[in-house]
């Protein structure tokens, strides 16, 4: 019923910036609370960023805190990511998920998600 698919990653420099989009299929959208994680190579998934149904509430790990930014278009059934002051710790694999109980930080609290984007932070 719910599929995600994830778009805007690729190379940046340090100190750049970049923006991630998730879009989402079905007609059950605005019921979810969105979020994004990532994974880097040999590491578990990281939280970054949630966002609530309506769009009035954010959470962020302190890692991203003032650098990330998250949002959502329910309108047009899209979450997004702005990236800015990149590091090369950034880099990883990119996942939007969507959770029915609201704002969370838990990975096990959403039950559908995205197949990733790579995000390289480099020189």
């Amino acid at each position: 019923q719910v599929q995600l698919e994830e778009s805007g990653g690729g190379n940046v420099q340090p100190g750049g910036s970049l923006r991630l989009s998730c879009a989402i299929s079905g007609r059950t959208f605005r019921t979810y609370a969105m979020g994004w994680f990532r994974q880097a190579p040999g590491k578990e998934r990281e939280f970054l960023a949630a966002i609530n149904r309506g769009g009035a509430s954010t959470y962020y790990a302190d890692s991203v805190k003032g650098r990330f930014t998250i949002s959502r278009d329910n309108a047009k059934n899209a979450v997004y990511l702005q990236m800015s002051s990149l590091k090369p710790e950034d880099t990883g694999v990119y996942y939007c998920a969507a959770s029915s109980t609201g704002l969370d930080s838990a990975a096990t609290e959403y039950s559908y998600w995205g197949q990733g984007t790579q995000v390289t932070v480099s020189s």
